[in-house]
């Protein structure tokens, strides 16, 4: 039988005692942090970081249990060892109120981390509300940023509340997130889970978001992604998008989006991109074994987003998508067109494949829209009029 997820942090915890027999520990206390939700205790982790960092054996790092007040952080590299391992029991917070800075907790040029447990909060209330009120505000801090590193884990984070995304993947590769919980109210904008951007060989399993955007999103330059096992929504559901922003563009390819389940969210499945010229493609994805549970476009491609119709001349999207699969999408549309095709109409998509597709709308069949898309479909319970 599987054990829970805190009984195996638990094991985790403890198992470091004899793990650091051979390695070094580092724990913030002993660096002057203090757990009172007060005092910054930024100085203190940076500094147990460059003891960690800076150690030729593998090295672990101690955040207890508490609240600890962290202003900004960039763990960066590379360090003189690619074993250290962090373990967190306790809450790393974010300043109130808000500043000008876009990251807050940063790791960069890092090979070989181990994160365990522990909980972000990025206390992003205060900018939600300037962002609201349409005032002049900055344009927002995302929690953790990871970039330019590499064979990476993360397991148990939690992650709540961010001013914008709670976590990005940036030009790195082989990052692995596993029981991930993310959470912030579903109207606080623009506060996307995990958004990934010129990585490869990114896995996600085993996680759970609530947000105010996109769940996962995937920007140019993401290619071998993995995600499965995700519990999604309220959100904007999982995207590959938006793409096409740039004339010169990298692609994305060999994405694997698998056992999936959506509640509520504004789209399921998705791939969005500008409707203006551009090099950049999609090509090999893979969407399948999906549950959709009142969500309003269950599965969605999207070539022709323009947002007040401005900067984009053709009208027309240079990305080309191809060989992209839904298989066995099944549950309840919140809109009668439960898939919707539109594709570039100077670049139709190909080689599109939609099995098992098993929608409702009130109980009754749900219908599709399909424009400038080319495949097949097989085993489709919705009135299809292209493919």
């Amino acid at each position: 039988m599987a054990q829970p997820f805190g009984s195996l942090l638990a094991l985790l915890l403890i198992s470091y005692l004899t793990a650091t027999m051979a390695t070094a520990a580092y724990n913030v206390v002993d660096f002057g942090a203090k757990s009172d939700g007060r005092t910054d205790a930024a100085k203190a982790f940076l500094a147990a970081w460059a003891a960690a960092c800076g150690s030729n054996q593998p090295a672990t790092i101690i955040v207890p249990s508490g609240g600890f007040l962290v202003s900004q952080a960039l763990f960066s590299g590379p360090c003189n060892n690619t074993g250290m391992r962090m373990f967190i029991k306790g809450t790393l917070m974010a300043p109130a109120g808000y500043s000008d800075s876009t990251q807050w907790i940063t790791i960069k040029y890092v090979e070989g981390l181990s994160l365990y447990g522990g909980t972000l909060d990025g206390r992003g209330q205060a900018f939600w509300a300037c962002k609201n009120s349409r005032r002049s505000c900055p344009y927002g801090a995302t929690s953790l940023t990871i970039g330019q590193s590499k064979n990476l884990l993360l397991s148990g984070i939690k992650l709540v509340n961010s001013e914008l995304f709670h976590m990005s993947i940036f030009a790195s590769s082989g990052i692995t997130l596993q029981g991930a919980t993310i959470t912030a109210p579903g109207d606080s904008p623009n506060t996307d889970g995990i958004h990934i951007q010129m990585s490869s060989f990114v896995t996600i399993t085993g996680s759970t978001m609530r947000t105010g955007d996109d769940c996962i999103s995937m920007g140019p330059g993401s290619t071998d992604v993995w995600i499965e096992n995700i519990k999604c929504g309220p959100g904007h559901g999982i995207s590959i998008g938006s793409l096409g922003g740039a004339a010169q563009e990298a692609g994305v390819q060999n994405i694997t989006v698998r056992s999936v389940e959506f509640t509520g969210t504004q789209n399921g499945l998705r791939i969005k991109t500008w409707a203006r010229p551009s090099n950049g493609f999609v090509k090999g994805v893979t969407f399948e074994d999906a549950v959709m549970k009142n969500v309003q476009n269950p599965i969605v491609v999207d070539q022709n987003y323009c947002p007040g119709i401005v900067n984009c001349p053709s009208r027309s999207s240079g990305i080309k998508i191809s060989q992209v699969k839904f298989n066995d999408v099944q549950g309840t549309s919140a809109t009668q067109v439960a898939v919707k095709l539109d594709c570039s109409p100077s670049n139709p998509c190909t080689g599109i494949e939609l099995q098992d597709i098993k929608l409702t709308y009130q109980k009754e069949r749900s219908l599709s829209y399909c424009k400038n898309a080319k495949g097949t479909a097989s085993g489709v319970m919705i009135p299809s009029s292209c493919l």
